[in-house]
C-alpha cells in the first residue's frame, strides 16, 4: 500500500488500517491547523484505491477496522465511496467498522439519500470537527461554516444512520473568549447530541496564521488551569442523551472518560479537584503533550 505523508488519524483509529481515499483537505484554511498546509487536495482514482487494497490484503486480511483518510474523504463522489466500502467488505471478511473524516460542508453537500447510500455500503462512523460553537470564533479561525450549519451537518449525519464522533478544541477562544467558547460549544453539542464527543486542547502549530497571532501577542493561550476551567464550563453546558465523552487525545492535560449526561457530575467533581487541589491530581506535563 502506498501512503502519501503526512497521514493523520483520530486516537480511536490507532489500530485501524489507514487507506487514503483523498489527499489533503479541500478547505485547508483553518488558522490553527497545519496538517495539510503543503499537500495539494485531490481525490484518488478507483484504480489507485483498488491497487492499494489489493497490495495489502494478504498481509492484513484479519483487520477489523479501516479508516479512510485524508481530511476530506467524504468529498469524494458518492459512487467512489460506495465502491470502496463494498470492495473492502468483500476483501476483509472480519471487517466490522469503516470510518472517515467528514467536514461539515461535505455532509451538507451530499443529499440525504446519498448519505444513506454511503451508510448502507458499509461506512459506519463519521468524524466531524466542530472545534467551537461560537460564530465569532468559527469566523476568526476561518472554519468556513456557522454554528447552525455545524448543527445541521451533525444532525443530518445521525439521521442518515451514521455514528458520529465530534471533536472540539479547548483553548480555541484564547483567554479573551474562553467563556463564550465553552458555553456556545456546549449548546452546539447539545443540539447535535452525537454518539461520541472528543475534546482536544489547542496546541499552536508553527507557520500557521494562529501561531503568528501568538507570536505577536494578539492571541493568548490559556494555561493548564484555564483549560481545565474552560473544560468544566463546557461540560456544564452539555445536555446530552447518551454521548461517550473522552479527553484521551495526547494534547490534553487530564484524560477523562464517561457518558454524558450519566457521568456528568462525576467528571465535574474530578475537574473541580484538579483545579482546586492540583497536587492530588497530576496533569500531563507540557513536554509530553502532542498532536
Amino acid at each position: 500500500m502506498h501512503l502519501e505523508p503526512p497521514v493523520f488519524r483520530p486516537p480511536s483509529e490507532a489500530f485501524s488500517l489507514i487507506l487514503q481515499l483523498s489527499l489533503g483537505c479541500r478547505h485547508n484554511a483553518c488558522t490553527f491547523c497545519g496538517m495539510y498546509r503543503d499537500k495539494k487536495f485531490r481525490i484518488k482514482s478507483w484504480e489507485e484505491i483498488k491497487n492499494d487494497i489489493d497490495t495489502c490484503v494478504e498481509q492484513l486480511k484479519d483487520i477489523n477496522r479501516i479508516f479512510l483518510a485524508d481530511g476530506d474523504a467524504l468529498a469524494a463522489p458518492t459512487e467512489l465511496i460506495q465502491d470502496t466500502a463494498s470492495y473492502l467488505s468483500g476483501m476483509f471478511p472480519g471487517l466490522d467498522r469503516i470510518s472517515m473524516y467528514a467536514g461539515p460542508k461535505d455532509i451538507l453537500g451530499k443529499s440525504f439519500d446519498e448519505l444513506k447510500e454511503i451508510r448502507s455500503s458499509g461506512i459506519k462512523l463519521l468524524y466531524l470537527g466542530v472545534e467551537s460553537g461560537s460564530d465569532q470564533i468559527l469566523n476568526a479561525v476561518c472554519k468556513g461554516v456557522t454554528s447552525q450549519q455545524m448543527i445541521e451537518a451533525g444532525r443530518k449525519a445521525l439521521q442518515a444512520g451514521f455514528e458520529l464522533s465530534v471533536t472540539v478544541i479547548n483553548g480555541l477562544g484564547g483567554t479573551e473568549l474562553w467563556q463564550e467558547h465553552a458555553c456556545e460549544t456546549g449548546k452546539v453539542l447539545t443540539n447535535i447530541d452525537p454518539t461520541y464527543i472528543g475534546a482536544l486542547t489547542l496546541m499552536v502549530v508553527p507557520n500557521t496564521p494562529l501561531y503568528k497571532k501568538v507570536q505577536q501577542g494578539t492571541f493568548v493561550i490559556p494555561d493548564s488551569r484555564g483549560i481545565l476551567k474552560e473544560l468544566q464550563l463546557l461540560i456544564e453546558n452539555i445536555n446530552a442523551t447518551n454521548s461517550v465523552f473522552r479527553t484521551n487525545h495526547a494534547s490534553n492535560y487530564l484524560p477523562l472518560r464517561g457518558v454524558l449526561n450519566r457521568d456528568k457530575a462525576t467528571i465535574l467533581r474530578i475537574l473541580d479537584k484538579a483545579i482546586t487541589e492540583p497536587e492530588k491530581i497530576p496533569l500531563r506535563p507540557d513536554y509530553i503533550r502532542g498532536l
